[in-house]
């Protein structure tokens, strides 16, 4: 294929689809607008409609005989350096659950890093892969999990040979990556295919000063979130495949069992236009992106009680093995203030929004996107959470967890014990029965708990605590966690 990344097949079809004044009896049925809400329109634009058609016997005919889709996805792939790409309009969520049933069904094994985005197990519920966990890096002293290693890889498949491939979330949303070299070595020694959620790292293949991108870095499958740090509309995924290891029609297949079949060329023209964008000045846009980012942590560095997490808190032995300097994660212990509260008090006071917000940090996402008008508005509004901030008052103490009273232990597949008889018992009783649900601080969407792990006190406080100091927890079935659902006990 002779490669033009000035071209973009879906914008073009769009601009077609107009110029051509087609008349459509078909769905979406505000058709073009004209049939929408009027305060609707009036909110939302009618460009959002006008560009609302369908993909197949819209954008393109009924045989998709003008192949928009796939010259998008073929252009995209060449600017990652994968051999095939696949778009989501589901998100990464429906993605990362599409590459891991290309490489495992129900009951075989797959080895996944513990720190798994909670759509990772969602996939296991649904498919009843068996989840061989592998523990990642952990900081005790910043109460902070890092990607596994590859010497932990190494480790769960000598002891599960059987395991179809493994799966590691790099980067994570703090920022640290993972030495996905070495960990494609050991899947690929045994023949085995790796998985990245990559969903953080849209960027990475677009500047050399980035930590390595997975297609790069020799992964099979790569799954990332072209919303969270590129430039494309929520929800806008793509997956991507390099190798033999995973047949690229096995792939659609499995994605074709997720998706919708209903997709929104909205989102589909958002990946195609930041690819074009990407191919063409990714390393202009992201050197500034990066320069800005240099300049916040230095500014950040210098407001009393903040510390703005680096490369050194980072990586090292027994760490991260790489570092993006993107998202900004801002540590306040030396403020006394928890980063629920902090959050809350920019966005109620100086209508800055944080990303990541923990028991003790806050994350400040900088992208391309940003400039220095934006960035000051933050550097204001930090500086007044730093003045305002022995006026906030004691928050309660959230109790996390060591290393050790953090894994519980996984007694019966996720899918079995959410789809079991259940019961709900009081929190306080809750130690020592296996969990049915998940419960996930969010952000970062890592999941505390997950269905079929046997509850411990140490998790259970930790989530009572931080729900009383401001954790967000979206997903128990008793929000307030006065009751936990676990297995009922003639289930266990």
């Amino acid at each position: 294929m002779t490669v033009d990344h000035r071209r973009a097949p879906v914008l073009e079809a769009l601009v077609e689809y107009r110029r051509a004044g087609r008349l459509s009896f078909t769905p979406p049925g505000h058709k073009q607008a004209r049939g929408a809400d009027p305060a609707v329109r009036e909110v939302l634009g009618d460009a959002v409609f006008h560009g609302d058609v369908l993909a197949t016997a819209g954008l393109d005919d009924r045989l998709t005989r003008g192949r928009v889709l796939r010259r998008a996805q073929e252009l995209m792939a060449d600017a990652v350096h994968a051999d095939h790409t696949f778009f989501s309009t589901c998100g990464s969520s429906l993605s990362v659950k599409a590459a891991m049933l290309a490489v495992a069904g129900p009951h075989e094994k797959l080895l996944i890093g513990r720190d798994a985005h909670k759509s990772v197990v969602s996939g296991l519920i649904l498919s009843g892969i068996e989840p061989v966990w592998v523990e990642p890096l952990w900081d005790a002293e910043r109460h902070l999990a890092h990607p596994p290693s590859a010497a932990s890889f190494e480790e769960a498949f000598t002891a599960h040979p059987g395991a179809k491939g493994a799966l590691i979330t790099s980067p994570t949303p703090y920022g640290a990556s993972a030495d996905l070299r070495a960990v494609a070595e050991v899947c690929h020694r045994r023949s085995r295919p790796l998985i990245v959620d990559e969903a953080w790292g849209a960027h990475l293949p677009f500047h050399p000063d980035l930590p390595s991108w997975a297609m790069d870095a020799g992964a099979d499958i790569c799954v990332t979130s072209i919303h969270k740090m590129g430039s494309g509309l929520e929800q806008g995924s793509v997956f991507h495949l390099r190798g033999d290891l995973v047949p690229p029609k096995l792939l659609g297949m499995r994605a074709d069992l997720l998706s919708t079949t209903s997709p929104s060329v909205l989102i589909f023209a958002g990946l195609d236009g930041w690819r074009r964008q990407m191919a063409l000045g990714g390393q202009e846009l992201m050197s500034g992106a990066l320069s800005l980012a240099a300049g916040v942590r230095a500014a950040v560095e210098e407001i009393d009680g903040m510390h703005v997490n680096d490369r050194e808190d980072f990586c090292g032995p027994g760490r991260a093995h790489g570092f993006d300097p993107l998202p900004v994660v801002i540590d306040l212990d030396g403020l006394g203030v928890p980063g629920f509260r902090a959050a809350d008090w920019l966005r109620e006071h100086r209508g800055v929004i944080a990303h990541i917000t923990d028991h003790r940090r806050i994350g400040a996402q900088i992208t391309h996107g940003d400039d220095r008008g934006t960035v000051g508005e933050l550097l204001t509004a930090l500086k007044d959470l730093a003045r305002a901030a022995p006026g906030l008052g004691s928050a309660p103490r959230v109790e996390v967890p060591s290393p050790a009273e953090l894994r519980m232990s996984q007694v019966c597949l996720p899918r079995d014990a959410f789809f079991g008889p259940t019961e709900d018992v009081p929190l306080d009783r809750a130690a020592g029965r296996v969990a049915a649900e998940m419960i996930t601080p969010y952000p970062p969407g890592i999941p505390a708990v997950l269905p079929g792990e046997r509850l411990a006190e140490p998790v259970l406080r930790y989530l009572r605590s931080g729900l009383e100091a401001g954790m967000y927890l979206p997903d128990p079935t008793d929000p307030a966690l006065e009751t936990v659902r676990v297995v009922a006990e003639h289930g266990a």
